[in-house]
């Protein structure tokens, strides 16, 4: 089993003292690698007076990160690949890779807000769906083609690289036959750095609709999930593995590729678990439900019909793990037993709970949890 941090940063009317918060952030990192935590994971979102979500570029944050750690290995949920130029950000990722001695995991979307998307990439439009998808899937194409050729060239519906029509001699950089054609205009180019990691880093996207878990399965990229309950996650989770199965050739198991995010927080009893936990992670499904609405909250096979009300109980009784060491031990086994979980990442730093809690929280998870699945 192992043990990854998702990083939701938020501070709730509180953006003023977004320093501190960086700070907080900074030592919840490296408290996780000394936990022996396998990787920390760290949002985009963009122009949020609000104070929900901090993090606009979560390359940089984990660049910071990983000058401050030598382990942890350090991904983005999500890096949204829509709203990037695909050469900076296959330059971007590239040197953080290298800068963390191969410790970067690759996490991608395709983007959700409108008031983030219209401002930095039109096209990235999430009210065309198929748009959105089609430059999603070029933007990967550029990526792989970036980091896997000495040399390369591109041609699609969003981007051309190179640029046509430039020319090339330099007495320090002569034109050769690799790069350019026998007029000495370029026809491809190299990304420096590529990647530390030979094999590259490892792809994840965050997936739900079939669609894009069979879409991540054939193509070999890993998936996160987060909010359904363990009945509605069965399907899911054996959706890719069917579809991984295929595409690799071989048995794959049920859980193999995939991380699954839950909303995790530990305290001494049951009772302090809630007291301490409710407001921050109510605040987060209150944010989130607003826009997605409670349909991933539904067990398998239920209908959502006007009875259902987000609360606490709700939650707890779907997805939520919050209470004594005891009781998240025996939910993660849970997981374990239905869905073949292996990877968990932990959720706990909702918007607006206090540092101190948080940290407690995840002493008491690596001390009184992690034991139980070394």
């Amino acid at each position: 089993m192992r043990f990854s941090v998702f990083h939701g940063l938020g501070a709730p009317g509180d953006v003023e003292n977004y320093n501190q918060h960086m700070k907080d952030a900074r030592e919840y990192a490296v408290a996780a690698e000394n936990y022996g935590f396998w990787s920390t994971w760290y949002t985009e979102h963009h122009f949020g007076h609000e104070g929900q979500e901090l993090t606009p570029n979560p390359i940089m944050m984990g660049v910071d990160i990983a000058a401050r750690t030598s382990t942890i290995r350090i991904g983005q949920a999500a890096a949204i690949v829509t709203f990037w130029h695909p050469l900076r950000l296959a330059e971007d990722l590239a040197l953080l890779d290298q800068l963390s001695d191969g410790r970067l995991e690759v996490g991608v979307g395709r983007g959700l807000y409108g008031r983030e998307a219209l401002n930095l990439n039109p096209a990235a439009d999430p009210r065309d769906q198929e748009q959105n998808r089609k430059l999603f899937g070029e933007t990967m194409e550029i990526l792989d083609k970036a980091w896997n050729n000495k040399f390369f060239s591109h041609q699609g519906d969003y981007y051309q690289f190179p640029a046509p029509g430039v020319k090339w001699n330099h007495p320090l950089s002569p034109a050769t036959r690799e790069f350019t054609n026998e007029d000495g205009e370029i026809t491809k180019m190299s990304l420096v750095p590529r990647p530390y990691q030979q094999e590259g880093p490892g792809i994840w996207q965050v997936i739900d609709s079939p669609r894009s878990i069979v879409s991540a399965a054939e193509t070999g990229v890993q998936g996160i999930f987060w909010l359904p309950p363990v009945s509605a996650l069965k399907g899911r989770f054996e959706l890719y593995r069917d579809h991984a199965s295929t595409a690799q050739g071989r048995e794959v198991p049920l859980g193999e590729g995939i991380a699954l995010v839950r909303d995790v927080y530990v305290a001494d009893t049951m009772e302090q678990a809630r007291e301490e936990f409710e407001e921050a992670v109510m605040n987060t499904y209150r944010w989130i439900t607003h826009w997605r609405g409670l349909s991933n909250l539904m067990e398998e096979g239920e209908e959502l019909t006007d009875a259902h009300h987000l609360d606490f109980d709700m939650l707890m009784d779907r997805n939520m793990l919050v209470g004594t060491p005891e009781y998240v031990t025996e939910k993660i086994k849970e997981l374990e037993r239905e869905v073949g979980m292996e990877h968990m990442m932990l959720w706990t730093t909702h918007p607006g709970l206090k540092h101190e809690h948080a940290m407690r929280s995840l002493q008491l998870f690596s001390e009184k949890v992690m034991p139980h699945f070394a």
